[in-house]
């Protein structure tokens, strides 16, 4: 899709008006990306949130870690009833 925007004054700067269509279709929030490219600007939604591969190995391990808490729980109780 391409499509013309104009420019519009916002005190000392100027920006672009994108339509709720847009904003909603690209998850645009509050703060979007923007990056220089050879021939113009590519706007893009900010991926808050998302962890590197080491990252994501790291809080996989924490949350199977914490899963084994409610085993131990589990195993008190049945060792107070035998």
């Amino acid at each position: 899709m391409v499509k013309q925007a104009k420019l519009i004054k916002i005190g000392n700067s100027q920006g672009i008006r994108l339509p709720k269509s847009v904003i909603s279709k690209y998850g645009f929030g509050n703060t979007v990306v923007l990056e220089e490219m050879e021939n113009g600007v590519l706007i893009h939604a900010l991926q808050q949130g998302k962890l590197s591969w080491e990252d994501t190995y790291k809080e996989m391990a924490r949350a199977e870690e914490n899963e084994w808490d409610d085993w131990q729980e589990i195993d008190m109780d049945m060792e107070t009833h035998l």
